[in-house]
């Protein structure tokens, strides 16, 4: 608060500095040549241009600035859940799978390949949204998930710390859910003796987190083929709806 309050004082001292500078010019430029009607004359000039200036500042130049910072800010995010998806979000997806008994639909739908367009990513998102997912939380893969998203917490809660994030609501949202699944498996000290309403519970808590990660990984990967396709090229390789996924280049 103070250092606002300092740099609203400073800026108002520059400025009357800078009036008080230009009104000396202007009388210096008087008092060598006597002639007001020369000074009149290009300051009625050079007020008429100011409004020129305003807006090649405000309407071409600002925005060309916002959007090279609003560019910036986007390749940072991508990093971001770049990242995310190499150390978590990938391996939970096939986790996630083996929850969803209508995978088999899942997968005819998210095989991405080089031939996707924005449509295309576009239709699969909506069709996902609309996607009627049946979750069943069994205690043996609750007890394969549950180790995995434990040893992942710090990783979330780095991601969850990172002030990028802040402007990328539904990547938060998928952040929590995940975490929010993590500390509910976490407070379990086994599986094989929850009742079927605390699995249900469970089966509601992947089923909230599912459908926010296929969405962020439709963005991610549309987001690699249009600006690297290099990488694009490994994501759909390594494809977790891909039965037959491998990093190996066959042909």
């Amino acid at each position: 608060m103070a250092k606002q309050k300092k740099d609203k004082h400073y800026q108002i001292r520059l400025g009357l500095s800078l009036v008080i500078l230009s009104f000396l010019v202007y009388l210096l430029h008087w008092v060598i040549f006597r002639d007001i009607r020369h000074i009149v004359l290009y300051l009625i000039g050079d007020l008429g241009f100011l409004f020129v200036q305003v807006l090649l500042v405000t309407m071409i130049i600002e925005k060309f600035l916002n959007d090279r910072d609003r560019r910036a800010k986007f390749q940072k995010l991508n990093m971001v859940i770049g990242a995310f998806f190499s150390e978590v979000g990938t391996p939970l997806m096939h986790y996630f799978i083996e929850f969803d008994s209508q995978s088999e639909i899942l997968r005819k739908q998210l095989l991405v390949d080089g031939m996707w367009d924005a449509a295309r990513f576009e239709k699969t998102r909506s069709d996902v949204a609309a996607f009627a997912f049946e979750i069943i939380a069994s205690p043996d893969r609750l007890d394969e998930l549950k180790p995995f998203l434990i040893q992942k917490r710090e990783s979330l809660l780095r991601l969850l710390e990172n002030p990028t994030l802040l402007e990328h609501e539904t990547f938060t949202d998928l952040l929590w859910a995940v975490f929010h699944l993590m500390e509910e498996l976490s407070c379990r000290k086994t599986m094989s003796t929850l009742p079927d309403t605390d699995l249900n519970h469970l089966s509601g808590d992947i089923k909230r987190a599912y459908p926010l990660l296929i969405q962020q990984w439709l963005d991610y990967m549309e987001h690699l083929k249009r600006d690297y396709p290099y990488l694009f090229s490994l994501a759909v390789r390594m494809n977790p709806y891909n039965p037959q996924a491998s990093a190996e280049v066959i042909k």
